[in-house]
């Protein structure tokens, strides 16, 4: 069993991506499951360009995306993404679409392909906090979510996949009063727990993650 980890490099004037700092300290074998570490740039289409390539090169079982939540408080399991680009901010080579398809012969949107419930009860299980999340918002967190579950749908069908969102860690929010934050340390714990659930639970369970608004 192999499991494909990216996260991002730095981006909007932070000097760390916990994505990416977190995923550098896992372990390589997780239980018998070999773990694949790869940094992909936080730029639209050249982020899923990468994405394949490291999908093409490691012909992964799992792959599992993870991007930096500024403002988010729990590890944030998503649930959907959506064919739409619409950037608040640029991105790291001043790309900034608006209201732009990712592919135009995908779907509105594509689910999660992990037990994104599972997973966030065997998170909240360690003392953690989790949730699934409705959103990955429009940024290039959704464009590489799209884009991989895109991609499973049209070319890697072997495949499960989805994303998972962290928060800042505490050298981020110096400066951001009132900021939620989390340790890199619990972060690192959320994502193994993450990948063993992946790969123990073949269909999610079902309790309630629904939420009013």
């Amino acid at each position: 069993m192999k499991v494909l980890l990216t996260g991002f490099e730095p981006f909007g004037g932070e000097r760390v991506n916990p994505s990416y700092e977190a995923i550098k300290n896992m372990p390589d074998i997780i239980e018998n499951i070999q773990i694949v570490k790869a940094e992909i740039p936080t730029v639209f289409k050249k982020s899923i360009q990468v994405l394949e390539e490291k999908i093409i090169e490691h012909n992964p079982d799992i792959v599992i995306c993870v991007g930096q939540a500024g403002g988010r408080f729990e590890i944030s399991i998503e649930r959907i993404a959506i064919n739409a680009d619409d950037a608040r901010i640029p991105d790291n080579e001043g790309n900034q679409p608006i209201d732009e398809k990712i592919f135009s012969d995908g779907d509105a949107a594509y689910f999660s392909k992990l037990p994104i419930k599972a997973i966030a009860e065997e998170i909240k299980k360690f003392g953690i906090p989790a949730a699934v999340s409705n959103t990955a918002g429009t940024f290039v967190c959704n464009h590489v979510m799209y884009g991989l579950l895109y991609l499973i749908d049209k070319k890697y069908a072997n495949i499960k996949g989805g994303f998972i969102h962290v928060p800042f860690i505490p050298q981020q929010v110096i400066n951001k009063f009132n900021t939620p934050y989390m340790s890199l340390e619990q972060i690192t714990q959320a994502l193994i727990i993450a990948v063993k659930a992946s790969v123990n639970y073949e269909e999610d369970i079902k309790i309630t993650q629904g939420k009013i608004c």
